[in-house]
């Protein structure tokens, strides 16, 4: 129709290293996921949705991915997650306090038993002495318990995006194995 090939739009057609390992991982998670009978759901702001999409390239992972939450504003965060308003004013969206609210708003909104959340800083703008570019805050909850870290990734925006997605998704896979998700 545009004079472009399909195949540029097949992410299965040249692949890169990076999305061949997010697709694994994602693989191993849906195969811890059917083993512990659990489903897992996500509260995105930096990534935009690429947990999300990372997960769901995996077929049949309609059964154990429940939801996905793109909360980029506050607004958002806020209205669909129920984070606090006064959270963004007192520690800012890139931080634990907020990513701790997101992963157990998305829990709470969709019912899965582990949630991933994540917020940051990917630019190449936005960032500051306290927060610079690369700062990223990712949250795992399982059940009641909720565990968080600060990551500082390297790169420029795509790179900065495409690590916090591996961490996210190892996290997850860590905790569905009994372990810590930050760990690693």
């Amino acid at each position: 129709m545009y004079g472009i090939p399909l195949a540029r739009f097949n992410p299965g057609v040249h692949m890169s290293d990076i999305d061949s390992r997010l697709t694994e991982l994602a693989a191993r998670l849906g195969e811890l996921l059917r083993l512990v009978d659990a489903q897992v759901t996500t509260a995105e702001s930096c990534t935009g949705g690429g947990i999300a999409e990372a997960i769901t390239r995996i077929p049949g992972s309609s059964a154990w991915f429940e939801a996905g939450y793109i909360t980029y504003s506050n607004a958002q965060k806020s209205r669909q997650l129920g984070v606090a308003q006064e959270l963004f004013g007192r520690v800012g969206a890139v931080s634990r306090e907020v990513v701790e609210a997101m992963a157990q708003g998305a829990q709470a909104a969709s019912g899965a038993r582990f949630a991933v959340a994540v917020s940051g800083v990917a630019g190449p703008d936005g960032g500051s002495l306290e927060k610079p570019v690369g700062t990223v805050w990712l949250a795992w909850a399982d059940g009641g318990s909720i565990q968080s870290c600060r990551c500082q990734f390297e790169g420029d925006r795509q790179s900065v995006r495409q690590q916090t997605v591996a961490k996210a998704l190892d996290g997850v896979i860590r905790l569905a194995a009994g372990e810590k998700a930050s760990e690693g």
